[in-house]
């Protein structure tokens, strides 16, 4: 039987406390969730789950520490199968909290948080260690010297590296010269560009080797080796949108590691996967689905 696949996560990890509402409050205004959930959240932290989801060996790199809501994060995700690996063990600050705002009626999320704007990460020195036996590195752009420390690393050792560019940090000019893969949100702009093409020609100009972009329910469109195309979503009602880039990028560096699969089929199985969790009210429940679901299945 092959081993499972073993990925590597660098990035953000939160804990997310999550309201579902008829709508927002207005200024001055107090209003009732209809439901609540708590659960570790952040790009890295999703994808590292919907990958260890999808049968994977996940590893996560992040700055947690050894406050009260840094153990709420790592028993989480421990909970579903990701090995945490804290590169600030010892740190006193608060782990980042975020506060989402899911609409009923759209399935639409709104989120304010912190990031990691608080906390001041040093570069890892054993980032040699971890990587050992990956199959494929993702990175957010967080932490950046961590970032860049295990991006660097995994392209010296010829590891597939993953960029989940959710929108341009500083940092973001360093990793493209060390991605294999660029995915990209809509939202994602290079400086001076002003739309997500633009931004995709530029990365490929630049040497990136594959730029994927997504656009909600919208065609995912690609670059590769001077060809381009597109992959349909699947259509479905949306219930809950919240972490649905996160767990495509997540499923996208599963499926980077199956070399049966081209990139079209690629990017299709983790749109499946991607348009499954939108489909479910709540952070965890639509794991629960997964082993129904037949991302490889290639029609949309």
């Amino acid at each position: 039987m092959p081993e499972r696949p073993r990925g590597v996560f660098v990035g953000l990890a939160t804990l997310d406390v999550i309201n579902r509402v008829d709508a927002g409050p207005a200024a001055n205004q107090k209003i009732t969730a209809r439901e609540q959930f708590v659960a570790a959240g952040g790009p890295a932290a999703n994808a590292a789950i919907a990958f260890a989801g999808l049968g994977g060996r996940a590893v996560l790199v992040t700055a947690l520490g050894q406050s009260a809501i840094a153990r709420l994060i790592a028993s989480e995700l421990e909970d579903h199968g990701v090995e945490v690996v804290d590169v600030t063990p010892g740190s006193s600050v608060p782990a980042p909290v975020s506060a989402v705002a899911v609409t009923i009626a759209t399935g639409e999320r709104s989120v304010i948080g912190a990031d990691a704007a608080s906390l001041v990460v040093d570069a890892p020195s054993d980032a040699e260690a971890v990587l050992d036996g990956a199959d494929v590195v993702m990175i957010d752009g967080h932490h950046p010297l961590v970032a860049t420390t295990f991006a660097t690393a995994a392209r010296a050792r010829g590891m597939r590296v993953v960029v989940d560019a959710g929108r341009w940090k500083t940092v973001m000019a360093e990793l493209m010269t060390q991605a294999d893969d660029m995915v990209c949100s809509d939202d994602f702009r290079m400086p001076g560009s002003s739309d997500s093409h633009g931004t995709a020609a530029e990365l490929v100009a630049a040497g990136v080797d594959t730029v994927v972009t997504t656009h909600g329910d919208g065609d995912v469109l690609w670059w590769r080796d001077g060809a381009s195309g597109s992959v349909t979503v699947p259509a479905i009602t949306a219930a809950d949108t919240l972490g649905a880039g996160d767990v495509f990028h997540g499923a996208y560096a599963y499926y980077s590691t199956l070399d049966s699969l081209g990139l079209p089929d690629r990017i299709r199985a983790a749109a499946r996967v991607a348009a499954l969790r939108c489909s479910i009210v709540g952070p965890r429940a639509w794991l629960e689905n997964l082993a129904e679901l037949n991302p490889l299945e290639m029609t949309p």
